[in-house]
């Protein structure tokens, strides 16, 4: 066998094991009922339903070291919307209280002895346990995402792009809604329509903390004050408030999936289109058992686009690169996952880099065999970046942000709601793409979250220097976007439309947008669960993982002779897939240096000489690149990320510490 067979043999054996386990049967179109990825069955793997991390605490009291005994806030999730009379004199038998449920996503918030979950997970109708986790922030616009071009760009059905009419639900610690930021052009209507608290242990509306006001600005501000100096990207967008973090920024999962239970229920009244979430917790369950994932892919069939932050946790505190460290629901296939980007105070991208806190890839939460065995998801993440640090947004007055930083101020205005503040983090860099949707919306209200996610990423521009685990497709092009929206056919039928119809009403533009300075290449490829794919047929012609249904996933590959090919029900024959993971050259996705085979191992390539092997650290515990120790398939306590997703350490919200980065005007 030549280098290159056995180069082959390794990549198509490296696919096999990081495939999900197939569930039900597919029909031909791929169509399915519920979930279109549901986790392996109990029959098939024999799949443990209870989260590794309540295995632990339990595990812990036994052994005399507590939590036995304790009580402790789980998550069920449940076959049906609501809990059975059976299950209701299970949990009273054992001593439980029900918190809350969740019915349209099928789930309740349950307090109950961590002794008593071995029993609840017997029972036939709980599909899947896990803790109420705590969930925390993760932390010149107009210009540099391209959203100044995509305005002074010409639309088929609109004379002024602005995100009219379409709504934009900010989940986070609330919006100071009397900013003028969130007043209409003519400053005479408020945009905030709708304050919603979830936050069971303070009962307000406002935004105490001061990071929500910060992110809703950044994807729906308009400056009145300084004549557009601090716009953000959609903004005429209408504004849904639903707080889940309390006045120092932390909450629990149960509060972000009342938020989202709520908005299956009642987006349509309010057209939501679009859900940002800049927040997050470890990421320890599987994308398929993770209860935020699953909440996730439940709105992503309803055809919204929920735009995640990836985290902040790509360093150590000593500075070194991190791999492995991005939250949920982040690492949900079916959100859209967003990086920081640091464009050092310039218009121009052709400065711009990956900054250094933003998290990356690939995703590390698991699930657990009944043998103990652990299998990690390792999907490809981020699925873009944007400018995330040092950025300038409204200010809540007052707020706790504000109070304990003094570096926080960008201008000061006698009249507290016309005052703005930096912040960074990929919290900051997630509202731009969650603007560009709405945006994308506005010029096309047919596309499903399938399509506005994928023409995000064709249209990104790769930043030269960084790899696919640390930027995906690359950099957001707010104009390339709202570009090709508008040519999707607006008479197609996502759900009944062959893989392979005409997708747009004309030919495609020539494959870079003019931002600022010069014209930057797009990627003209999206990045599936283990890989990529490129070429023109990914806008020309229409997919299976453009329906509601589905996504574009790894479903969509399969293996011949040794070789990874694509399924033709699902994807057309003009989509090339890539076999490595690239460091960008700055040109189109797949171009520039790809990392070595020798470095790959029996997993996933983390770059920088960190190899992952699905839980096997090469030589389980020999130095690895940057001068990280890896042992034993250990990641920084396997699951428990940076101090549990403790994100104000290291000055993050405050980003790099770069003497680049202009003053604001």
């Amino acid at each position: 066998m030549n280098a290159k067979s056995r180069i082959l043999t390794l990549l198509a054996c490296w696919s096999l094991l990081l495939l999900p386990l197939a569930g039900a049967a597919r029909g031909a179109a791929g169509e399915k009922s519920g979930r279109d990825d549901e986790p392996p069955t109990e029959q098939s793997v024999n799949r443990d339903k209870v989260s590794g991390a309540l295995r632990e605490r339990a595990a812990r009291g036994r052994s005399g070291r507590g939590g036995g005994g304790d009580k402790v806030q789980v998550i069920l999730q449940l076959k049906g919307q609501r809990m059975s009379g059976a299950l209701n004199a299970l949990l009273n038998s054992n001593g439980a209280h029900v918190r809350k449920e969740l019915h349209n996503l099928g789930m309740a918030v349950v307090e109950l002895p961590v002794s008593a979950v071995e029993a609840l997970a017997s029972f036939e109708e709980v599909t899947y346990i896990s803790p109420d986790q705590e969930t925390k922030v993760l932390g010149h616009v107009s210009k540099t995402t391209g959203t100044d071009a995509a305005v002074a760009q010409p639309y088929s059905s609109i004379s002024h792009l602005n995100g009219t009419g379409v709504g934009i639900a900010v989940i986070d610690s609330g919006i100071y809604d009397a900013h003028t930021a969130f007043l209409n052009a003519s400053g005479t209507s408020p945009r905030v329509i709708l304050n919603r608290n979830f936050v069971t242990t303070e009962a307000r509306n406002d935004d105490p903390y001061g990071h929500g006001t910060h992110v809703a600005g950044l994807a729906a501000g308009f400056d009145h004050v300084l004549g557009g100096a601090f716009n953000g990207v959609a903004t005429d967008a209408r504004l849904l408030d639903l707080r889940v973090l309390d006045a120092k920024g932390k909450g629990q999962t149960s509060w972000l999936l009342a938020a989202l239970d709520w908005l299956a229920a009642n987006h349509a009244a309010y057209n939501v289109r679009v859900v940002n979430i800049s927040l997050g917790a470890p990421a320890i369950d599987s994308y398929r058992n993770d209860p935020l994932c699953v909440a996730v892919s439940k709105l992503y069939h309803l055809g919204i686009v929920v735009v995640a932050a990836a985290g902040n946790d790509g360093k150590t505190s000593t500075g070194q690169k991190l791999y492995g460290e991005v939250h949920t629901p982040g690492i949900s296939p079916h959100a859209i996952t967003v990086g920081a980007s640091n464009t050092f105070g310039t218009d121009s991208r052709s400065d711009d880099a990956v900054a250094t806190y933003s998290s990356r890839g690939p995703t590390r939460g698991y699930w657990t065999d009944a043998a103990g065995g652990r299998h990690y998801d390792d999907l490809l993440k981020p699925d873009l970046v944007a400018p995330g640090n040092k950025l300038v947004s409204a200010e809540a007055y007052p707020n706790y942000l504000k109070t304990y930083s003094g570096a926080l101020n960008a201008y000061d205005d006698p009249a507290q709601e016309r005052d703005f503040m930096y912040l960074s983090g990929t919290s900051m860099a997630a509202p731009l793409v969650a603007g560009a949707a709405a945006l994308m919306f506005e010029v096309n209200p047919k596309l499903t979250a399938g399509m506005a996610r994928s023409l995000l990423q064709y249209t990104a521009t790769p930043l030269a220097g960084f790899n696919t685990l640390e930027q995906g497709a690359g950099q957001l092009n707010v104009a390339g976007a709202t570009r090709l929206a508008d040519l999707v056919r607006r008479d197609l039928d996502p759900a009944t439309a062959a893989v392979g119809t005409p997708l747009l009403t004309a030919a495609p533009p020539a494959a870079q947008t003019y931002i600022v300075d010069r014209n930057y290449v797009w990627a003209q490829g999206i990045t599936f669960d283990y890989t990529y794919g490129t070429g023109a047929d990914l806008i020309t012609k229409f997919q299976q993982g453009y329906r509601l249904s589905n996504h574009i996933n790894n479903d969509c590959i399969v293996l011949s002779n040794g070789l990874i090919v694509i399924d033709t029900l699902k994807l057309t024959a003009g989509i090339l897939l890539g076999q490595n993971i690239m460091t960008s050259a700055g040109g189109m996705l797949g171009t520039g240096t790809a990392i070595p085979y020798d470095l790959r191992g029996g997993g996933v390539i983390l770059g920088d000489g960190v190899i992952l092997g699905d839980g096997v650290i090469l030589g389980d515990g020999v130095l690895l690149g940057d001068g990280v120790i890896l042992g034993d398939g250990v990641i920084l306590g396997d699951g428990v990320i940076l101090g549990d997703g403790v994100i104000l350490g290291d000055a993050v919200l405050l980003g790099d510490n770069t003497a680049y980065m202009a003053a604001a005007p």
